[in-house]
């Protein structure tokens, strides 16, 4: 799978997320390794959800983890504070932000 690929799928699975219960501003940037491997970021502002493929150079937090255990965290398969703890989610910044997109998913 390519990165446009899998950023489409994660970009429609966020599509819609109920955002009013994280802080805002929040932006995360997501640093995928693996496969699809890729660049991406998840930004709250205003009540608003933004998922786009670059970089957020004003990023309160950055994520750095493989495709395929990203995507066990948006299934739920794997929690994040889990996949941290043992070294799967590598995090640089505002970890309270970090921990804001476990709501985004539902």
């Amino acid at each position: 799978m390519t990165f446009q690929e899998y950023f489409q799928q994660v970009k429609d699975r966020f599509a819609g997320a109920d955002v009013s219960g994280v802080a805002s501003p929040t932006r995360i940037q997501i640093d995928i390794t693996g496969e699809a491997a890729g660049t991406f970021y998840v930004e709250i502002k205003d009540g608003k959800l933004a998922v786009e493929p670059y970089e957020y150079h004003d990023r309160d937090v950055l994520l750095t983890i493989s495709d395929k255990d990203f995507w066990k965290i948006v299934e739920k398969k794997l929690d994040p504070v889990v996949a941290f703890t043992f070294g799967k989610l590598k995090a640089q910044g505002d970890l309270g932000k970090a921990l804001e997109l476990k709501k985004l998913i539902k």
